[in-house]
């Protein structure tokens, strides 16, 4: 997916609403997670990602820090994330507890 032409998220647009359930891509451009949800907000948030398993059974939820991502939305609206982090790298990361 060419990510070039697609909008980048506004520091006001990055809420629970519209990350939720966003698509983590990683610097393949693979799939390798879902936004679960948020702790705190602005550029100091914590995203807290979904990482492995099989239609949300088995995943790992990790924390990882809001600036990590870069947040847009495609020609569709849909909002997802890429990130140069991948699946292995955030899989490492030890499990967020609730």
């Amino acid at each position: 997916m060419d990510h070039s032409n697609h909008v980048r998220l506004q520091a006001d647009e990055l809420t629970q609403n519209n990350l939720e359930g966003a698509t983590i891509y990683g610097p393949g451009d693979e799939k390798i997670g879902q936004v679960s949800h948020l702790h705190g907000a602005g550029s100091d948030a914590q995203v807290v990602v979904d990482v492995g398993g099989f239609l949300g059974i088995g995943a790992k939820p990790v924390g990882i820090p809001i600036s990590r991502l870069d947040f847009m939305r495609d020609e569709a609206h849909t909002v997802h994330a890429v990130t140069t982090w991948t699946k292995d790298e955030l899989k490492a990361l030890p499990e967020h507890q609730h």
